[in-house]
């Protein structure tokens, strides 16, 4: 009964994830998890740590992992923050650096844990629209009076905006924190991880749940100046030392560590991704430019929603959000080739009415 419910229960409205469907026969196209296993490295170091030291508790420090993603990253340990998953660091950045009196800036169309995590810490924000064909105009987050957070490239749109416009909004809020989101930027240009060796208000968040192939160990990261890491380290010492278990240091570690691996299966994303594109377009779709490891697409005749649910009634799932602005279009994830084959053969079902 709400009646028992904590001021901060009742002002929370959850994030919703993608549906987990348990279905094996379901073509999963929804979640943008990445469609090839981790690096083999990862079981044989899991395995490794599971016969020697699961009665011992993991580093609170997580100094083995921090270095090995400060070397990857050209940074220092000091310089790196470790998550129980991106969303997690997140969620300790919008309360170690955002202030409940200071509104702060991210773009209307987004990943929607933003405004659930400014809700939920009481942080005043402020949506910015998005030009007409969906970047960024920077100057619009000028001078915010608390900050700002932007994903680069942004979700769901694909867009990815170049070092020189992010820069400019970094340089343009020299007293407040700006954080961007480089979840997906292993499947973009560039990261603006060099930027933190100029801009001590900058703070990049990254993931291993997508290039790295580990969205079921839970890892993520952030890289900026030392008193910004500090912060978010206070606040993690303040709810549970322990965020991050054995199994998934050692796991990411061995991930991070195995770039022949993983800029293998990246290129072969990459491939798949345009390859998908081009099919798409030959069947009428217009695609916004995508620089992850999904496609933002929109049909002139079709309507998103009754392809969502005509391609879910014949299990592939894809994504589609009811967002004002975005009820247009959907969202792809790029799965293997026979994968994407298969999406396409029933997409072509779904379209010819069958």
């Amino acid at each position: 009964m709400m009646k028992y419910w904590s001021e901060v229960a009742k002002r929370c409205t959850p994030y919703v994830p993608g549906e987990q469907l348990n279905d094996s026969t379901i073509i999963k196209l929804n979640t943008n998890e990445n469609p090839y296993p981790p690096s083999p490295n990862v079981q044989s170091a899991i395995k490794k740590e599971m016969e020697q030291a699961l009665h011992l508790y993991p580093s609170p420090t997580v100094d083995s992992l921090r270095e090995a993603i400060a070397k990857q990253e050209g940074t220092t340990k000091e310089s790196v923050f470790v998550g129980n998953g991106s969303d997690e660091v997140l969620a300790f950045a919008f309360m170690g650096l955002f202030s409940p009196y200071r509104t702060i800036r991210f773009p209307a169309i987004t990943y929607s844990f933003y405004p659930v995590y400014a809700n939920l810490f009481q942080i005043p924000y402020e949506k910015v629209p998005l030009m007409s064909d969906f970047t960024l105009d920077e100057t619009a987050f000028f001078h915010s009076e608390g900050g700002a957070i932007l994903p680069n490239p942004n979700a769901p749109t694909s867009i990815f905006t170049s070092l020189d416009l992010m820069e400019n909004i970094v340089k343009h809020n020299p007293d407040n924190v700006v954080i961007i989101d480089e979840a997906y930027v292993d499947f973009a240009p560039e990261t603006a991880v060099a930027l933190t060796h100029k801009y001590e208000q900058l703070l990049i968040v990254k993931t291993f749940s997508k290039s790295r192939s580990l969205a079921g160990l839970r890892v993520g990261y952030a890289i900026g100046h030392p008193h910004l890491i500090e912060a978010l380290t206070r606040i993690k010492d303040s709810f549970n030392s322990y965020t991050i278990d054995r199994l998934a240091i050692v796991g990411a570690k061995a991930a991070i560590e195995d770039t022949a691996y993983f800029k293998q299966t990246t290129r072969h994303i990459l491939q798949t991704r345009e390859w998908t594109r081009e099919q798409l377009e030959e069947r009428g779709f217009s695609v916004l430019p995508s620089a992850t490891n999904f496609l933002f697409v929109h049909h002139p005749i079709y309507e998103a929603e009754k392809l969502y649910q005509q391609l879910k009634e014949k299990k592939v799932l894809i994504r589609y959000f009811r967002n004002q602005g975005i009820t247009d279009y959907m969202r792809i994830t790029i799965g293997t080739d026979e994968m994407m084959r298969k999406f396409l053969l029933v997409l072509d079902q779904v379209m010819e009415g069958e």
